[in-house]
């Protein structure tokens, strides 16, 4: 079954893509619960490709690096 959304996902996408750090090329963090609850993994995938940015999970937290350049795991 899938899970009721509160928000209409493009709204929910517009509000997560306008935040400061998005536009200073820095990150955004959400549960994935709250993603997939809100808008669905998969849309919300799709949208984090669209924008050339990078989506790393770990643990319980989906997180943005909002920039198009290479990303390098340190440790």
């Amino acid at each position: 079954m899938e899970p009721i959304r509160i928000h209409n996902p493009d709204f929910w996408l517009s509000e997560v893509f306008s935040a400061k750090s998005v536009t200073s090329g820095g990150v955004v963090r959400r549960a994935r619960r709250w993603v997939e609850a809100e808008i669905g993994l998969e849309k919300f995938e799709s949208a984090v490709r669209a924008r050339g940015f990078h989506l790393i999970e770990a643990g319980s937290q989906l997180v943005v690096i909002c920039h198009s350049g290479p990303v390098y795991l340190r440790f």
